[in-house]
C-alpha cells in the first residue's frame, strides 16, 4: 500500500493496463484448459463413430477451442478493462473535484483557499501545494493592494482637504487669494504630485520598467554628493552627520539613482532621529560587492516591524508616524532601485530606542591593478 501510495500517475496507470492484460490472459489459459481437454475430446469420439479423419475433427476442435478460449478471453479483458477504467476515472475525477472548487472560489473573490493532497500521485501533490501557493500569493497582492490604496487615498485626503478648505474660503470672501495662500495651495499641489511620481516610480522599479542609465561610477562621489545635499536640512534639525568613504569603490550604476537611494535613507534618518542625533554614513569595499552603510541613533525599529519598513505606505506609531512627514514610500523606492540594480537594501536595529542602520550592497567593479594582483592572491 505504501508503495501504491509513492508511485506516480504513469506507474499507476501501467499497473492498471499490465493487470487488464494479466486479466485477459489468465482467463485465455483457464478456458483453454478447461474447455480444450473435453471440445478434443468429444471430437475424437465423433471420428470414432463416423470412421472420419481424426486429423480433421481435431484442426475443428483446435480452432474451436481456440475460437472459444479468445472470445472468452477478449471478452473478460474487455471488461476487466472497462472497470479499471471506471476506477481510474471516478478516483481522478473525485481527486480534481476540490481544485475545480477552489478555483471557483478563488475566481469569486475568496482568500485563503487551499487544496489538500489527493494522494494518488506525486505529480498531483505537487499541483495541489502549487495551487495553494499561488492562492496565498493572490491572497497576499489583494492584501497589499487594498492596504495600498487605502493608505494612498489617507495620504492623498489632507492635501485634496487642505485645497478645498482654501478655494471654498476663497469663494466666500473669508480667505484672500494673496501669496500667503497661494503658497500653502501651491505646497499642497506639490505634495500631491511628488505622491503620484514616487508611486509611478516605485512601481515602475518593481515591475523592471525603469529606466536606468548604468555605467561605471564611484561610489565615494555619489555618498558625499547625498550627504552634502542633505547636511543642510540634517544641520537644521540639530543632527551631526559622518561620512567615512574613500575613493576607487567602482560599481556599476546609475549615479542619480543610487543618489537618491541615499538621500531617501537620510531623509528616514532625519525624520526619526531627534534633535542632537548622529547620523553616519559609512562605504567599504568587500570581495566583490561594495556596501555602504546609514546609521542613525534615533527611534529605532520594533523587532516585529522590521520585515515591513519597505512596504508601501508602511508606517508604526513610533519609529514611522505620518506626523514625521514625507509620502511614506521613500524606502520602497530606495529598495526597488537598489533591486533593479542587482543589489540589495536591508534594515537592521537592536529595537526601540536603539537607532537603526540601512545597508546598500551593490557588486563591485574591480580596478585594472586588482584584476591585474588577483592571480597572485
Amino acid at each position: 500500500m505504501a508503495l501504491a501510495d509513492r508511485a506516480d500517475l504513469a506507474t499507476r496507470l501501467l499497473i492498471a493496463i499490465a493487470l487488464v492484460v494479466g486479466v485477459g490472459a489468465a482467463t485465455d489459459w483457464a478456458v483453454g484448459a478447461t474447455v480444450g481437454p473435453g471440445l478434443f475430446h468429444e471430437h475424437l469420439l465423433r471420428a470414432v463413430a463416423t470412421g472420419e479423419s481424426p486429423t480433421d475433427h481435431a484442426d475443428r476442435a483446435y480452432a474451436a477451442a481456440s475460437a472459444l478460449t479468445l472470445s472468452i478471453a477478449l471478452v473478460t479483458a474487455l471488461i476487466a478493462s472497462a472497470g479499471v477504467s471506471v476506477i481510474i476515472a471516478r478516483r481522478i475525477r473525485r481527486s480534481l473535484a476540490p481544485f475545480a472548487q477552489a478555483a471557483h472560489r478563488v475566481a469569486i473573490g475568496e482568500r485563503n483557499v487551499t487544496v489538500s493532497p489527493p494522494g494518488i500521485g506525486p505529480e498531483f501533490d505537487r499541483v495541489a501545494a502549487a495551487f495553494t501557493a499561488m492562492a496565498t500569493d493572490l491572497a497576499h497582492v489583494e492584501d497589499t493592494r487594498t492596504h495600498m490604496l487605502a493608505d494612498l487615498a489617507h495620504e492623498m485626503r489632507t492635501p485634496l482637504a487642505v485645497l478645498a478648505a482654501y478655494l471654498e474660503a476663497v469663494g466666500d470672501g473669508v480667505e484672500r487669494l494673496d501669496e500667503s495662500t497661494m503658497h500653502i495651495m501651491q505646497a499642497q499641489v506639490e505634495r500631491l504630485s511628488r505622491l503620484s511620481a514616487d508611486v509611478a516610480l516605485v512601481t515602475s522599479a518593481q515591475e523592471g520598467r525603469l529606466s536606468l542609465d548604468r555605467h561605471p561610477i564611484d561610489v565615494d562621489t555619489v555618498v558625499k554628493g547625498a550627504a552634502a545635499q542633505e547636511s543642510d536640512r540634517l544641520a537644521e534639525c540639530g543632527l551631526t552627520i559622518h561620512v567615512r568613504s574613500a575613493p576607487g569603490l567602482l560599481v556599476d550604476a546609475d549615479p542619480d539613482r543610487i543618489g537618491q537611494v541615499l538621500t531617501n535613507l537620510l531623509e528616514n534618518a532625519r525624520q526619526h532621529t531627534p534633535p542632537g542625533g548622529v547620523v553616519d554614513v559609512e562605504a567599504t569595499a568587500e570581495v566583490d560587492a561594495v556596501r555602504v552603510t546609514v546609521h542613525d541613533s534615533g527611534e529605532g525599529i520594533a523587532p516585529q516591524d522590521l520585515p515591513r519598513v519597505f512596504d508601501r505606505f508602511f508606517r508604526v506609531d513610533v519609529a514611522r508616524d505620518r506626523a514625521h512627514g514625507g509620502s511614506g514610500i521613500g524606502l520602497s523606492i530606495a529598495r526597488a532601485i537598489a533591486t533593479a540594480h542587482g543589489g540589495t537594501l536591508v534594515a537592521e536595529s537592536e529595537g526601540l530606542s536603539m537607532g537603526s542602520t540601512f545597508s546598500l550592497t551593490l557588486l563591485r567593479l574591480r580596478t585594472e591593478p586588482e584584476r591585474a594582483g588577483a592571480p597572485e592572491r
